[in-house]
C-alpha cells in the first residue's frame, strides 16, 4: 500500500468522545484476577521482553519509568500501567493504550464503560498516528480499539459506520510498515472472516475487499511468527468457524485446545489461556 493513501482513523462515530470517555476512565477497574504467575520488574524483564513482546517486535524501553510501567501491565496492575503511562507523555502513549485495551477487552464487566475505554484508546491513538503516521503501534492500537469497539455495537453496524475500512486500511498500514507483525496479521484475518460472516463472501469482496483466502494466510502467516499467541490460535478457529461453519468445528475445537495448552508468560496470556478453557467448556 502506498504512504500516500493511508489516513489516521481519527474519525469516530459523532458523540463518542469527551466527558463520557473521560469518566470511563477515572471508574474503578476490576483487579487481575489471579495471584499465581511470576512477577516482573526492572531486573527480570527486559531477559524477557523479547518472549512477551513477540506479537509485535517493540523494542523494549530504557527510560526506567516506563520499564517500571511495562512490568505492572504485564503484571496485570493495567489501570496501574495505564495511569503511568499517560502521565510519561509521548512516550507512554503505547503503554497506556495497550493496558487500558488489554483490561477493556477482557476484564471490564460494564459494557457502557468499555465501549468508552476502547474509545478513549483509539482516540489517542489517533491523534498520536496523526503526528506519527508510520508509529505501527498508534496504528495498531487504534485498529484494535475500534475493532472491538466495532464488535461490541455490532459488526453491521459498525460497517455502516464506515469503521471497517479503516481498521482494515490500519492494520495493511501496519504490515506493510512492519512485515513481520504477528498480531497485525491476526487482527486483519479476523477482519476478513468477520466481515465475509456478516456481509457474505460476495459482498465482502466486491465492497470491502475481503477474501476467505486470504483471511487463513493471514492466520497462518501470524502464527508461524508468533505461535505462543493464545488469542492467535482462537482467533483462528473463530475465524474457521465464520468462513466454514460447522464443518470445521472439529478443527476450531482443536485450536482452542491449542491455545488452552499454552503456559501463559504474562497476565495478558494468562486472561486469554483462561478464555480459550472457557470456550472449551461451553
Amino acid at each position: 500500500m502506498a504512504t500516500q493513501d493511508f489516513q489516521p482513523l481519527s474519525l469516530l462515530p459523532p458523540g463518542c468522545h469527551g466527558p463520557a470517555t473521560d469518566a470511563a476512565a477515572a471508574m474503578h477497574w476490576v483487579p487481575f484476577p489471579y495471584d499465581d504467575m511470576p512477577r516482573f520488574d526492572a531486573r527480570n524483564l527486559p531477559a524477557q521482553w523479547p518472549r512477551l513482546h513477540a506479537g509485535h517486535a517493540a523494542p523494549a524501553p530504557t527510560v526506567p519509568a516506563l520499564v517500571d510501567g511495562w512490568a505492572m501491565y504485564h503484571n496485570g496492575e493495567f489501570a496501574q500501567a495505564a495511569a503511568l503511562g499517560l502521565q510519561l507523555g509521548a512516550e507512554g502513549l503505547t503503554l497506556a493504550n495497550q493496558a487500558t485495551a488489554v483490561y477493556a477487552n477482557y476484564l471490564e464487566p460494564r459494557e457502557s464503560v468499555r465501549l468508552a475505554l476502547l474509545l478513549q484508546v483509539a482516540e489517542r491513538a489517533a491523534g498520536q498516528a496523526a503526528v506519527e503516521p508510520d508509529n505501527c503501534h498508534a496504528l495498531f492500537w487504534e485498529a484494535y480499539a475500534l475493532g472491538r469497539y466495532a464488535q461490541g455495537i455490532s459488526v453491521a453496524r459498525a460497517l455502516a459506520q464506515g469503521l471497517g475500512g479503516k481498521v482494515k486500511l490500519a492494520l495493511e498500514r501496519v504490515i506493510a510498515l512492519q512485515p513481520r507483525h504477528a498480531d497485525a496479521h491476526l487482527a486483519l484475518g479476523a477482519f476478513h472472516a468477520e466481515v465475509i460472516d456478516k456481509v457474505g463472501p460476495l459482498v465482502g469482496r466486491m465492497t470491502y475487499g475481503v477474501r476467505a483466502e486470504t483471511a487463513l494466510a493471514l492466520f497462518e502467516r501470524g502464527l508461524g511468527l508468533n505461535p505462543d499467541s493464545a488469542s492467535g490460535w482462537m482467533e483462528y478457529g473463530r475465524g474457521l468457524l465464520m468462513l466454514e461453519g460447522d464443518a470445521r468445528l472439529a478443527d476450531a475445537m482443536a485450536l482452542y485446545e491449542k491455545a488452552a495448552a499454552l503456559a501463559p508468560a504474562d497476565a495478558r496470556e494468562r486472561l486469554d489461556v483462561e478464555l480459550a478453557r472457557a470456550g472449551l467448556r461451553d
